[in-house]
């Protein structure tokens, strides 16, 4: 069992930044691809970039390339996301997602979830 718990999110304006924390419970950590998702109201949650097991390969959603980093440490069993250049497009709840080996897209191929932090821009 993987245990997934969310920090960072908040208020910014936007061209702003904010830096988001997933931390997880397993020992393991080394043996899952890591991801971030995001869900505004009323949208199907979506997906915003991915992350190998060890860091080497990563995957972003064309509407976050350039403005938002992935990144890992296998020693604290965390995976971050730096989000830079905010927009009010990007307000949303943001949720970290594991699944073993590679990394995937869909939602659905992901089988741990955090319980979401809220992001909210502003114009």
């Amino acid at each position: 069992q993987v245990q997934l718990v969310e920090s960072g999110g908040g208020l910014a304006q936007a061209g702003g930044s904010l830096r988001l924390s997933c931390a997880a419970s397993v020992l393991t950590f080394t043996n899952y691809a890591m991801g971030w998702f995001r869900q505004a109201p009323g949208k199907e949650r979506e997906f915003v970039t991915a992350i190998s097991w060890s860091g080497g390969s990563t995957d972003y959603a064309d509407s976050v390339k350039g403005r938002f980093t992935i990144s890992r440490d296998n020693a604290q069993r965390t995976v971050y996301l730096q989000m830079n250049a905010l927009k009010p497009e990007d307000t949303a709840v943001y949720y970290c997602a594991a699944r073993l080996l590679r990394t995937a897209r869909a939602p659905k191929d992901y089988n741990y979830w955090g319980q979401g932090t809220q992001v909210t821009v502003s114009s």
